[in-house]
């Protein structure tokens, strides 16, 4: 299973790609405009519980949730960074030999600008794979960039909307809670490349 999960997106699991992450974050007029705050404050605001965090990268929303995950990544580049950071992330494999692997032992799943970087059977088949332990009721949410985030990075394989990630979300048995669009209404999102689609599901 990881193996196919790694040979999937094999564009971001370099040094490069988190040396990309980490140099777009850490942009001066993103630190002095603070940039980050609407979308930590859309984090928070849903009240996610333990979470993990799949495809977390550098850790930016692991920070957001004030460390109250745990995130996985298959860049082992990207997870030193997080562990540089003070947070809790492992590698694929090891995150399966860990004591968080146990079947119901999160309140939420995160998946954050992960879908659009692979096609839809491999995005259902890495989500799946988490799914069993997500406790029951708990939610699974979904960001994805619209079409200017899209088109901004050579990295994303599939345009992946609302249409697209709900199909996901009911192919895997979750109930959609809703979707939405932000920080700006949906039209936005040709033109301004931090639109972002959420979606808000449950498993029963």
């Amino acid at each position: 299973m990881s193996e196919t999960l790694k040979a999937s997106g094999g564009k971001t699991e370099g040094v490069d790609y988190t040396d990309r992450l980490q140099r777009l974050s850490g942009a001066g007029w993103k630190r002095a405009l603070n940039v980050q705050a609407p979308y930590r404050w859309n984090i928070r605001r849903l009240d996610l519980g333990f979470t993990l965090d799949v495809g977390c990268g550098i850790g930016r929303n692991l920070a957001h949730l004030d460390g109250n995950g745990v995130g996985v990544d298959h860049n082992p580049t990207s997870i030193s960074a997080c562990r540089a950071a003070g947070l809790t992330a492992f590698t694929i494999e090891d995150f399966f030999k860990s004591e968080y692997a146990t079947p119901g032992r999160f309140d939420a799943i995160l998946g954050a600008h992960l879908i659009e970087h692979v096609e839809e059977d491999t995005a259902k088949e890495i989500i799946s794979s988490y799914l069993p332990f997500l406790r029951s009721g708990g939610r699974a949410v979904f960001i994805t960039p619209q079409e200017r985030g899209y088109a901004s990075d050579a990295t994303h394989v599939r345009f992946s909307g609302f249409d697209e990630v709900g199909k996901i979300c009911t192919d895997l048995g979750l109930t959609l809670d809703r979707q939405y669009s932000f920080p700006f209404p949906r039209p936005t999102g040709k033109v301004f490349t931090y639109n972002e689609f959420v979606t808000v599901a449950r498993k029963p």
